[in-house]
């Protein structure tokens, strides 16, 4: 039986032509880690949690894995 890709929506797509520029991916992803930082500063270490694993999400997935080459 052949499987075939279903298509699902992706949580951060770093495909998509909003990610097309590396400035964008960039703030994108340093921006939560800076909030975790300001979060972590005024002692709320949940919500620092929080934008820490975002941040850290976003980098991998639009700087580390980043788009597809075509």
């Amino acid at each position: 039986m052949a499987q075939t890709k279903a298509w699902r929506m992706k949580f951060l797509d770093p495909n998509h032509p909003f990610f097309a520029r590396p400035l964008t991916r960039w703030l994108t992803a340093l921006f939560p880690l800076c909030w975790a930082g300001v979060e972590f500063w005024f002692n709320s270490p949940g919500w620092g949690i929080l934008f820490a694993a975002a941040g850290v999400y976003a980098f991998y997935m639009l700087i580390i894995k980043g788009p597809d080459q075509t």
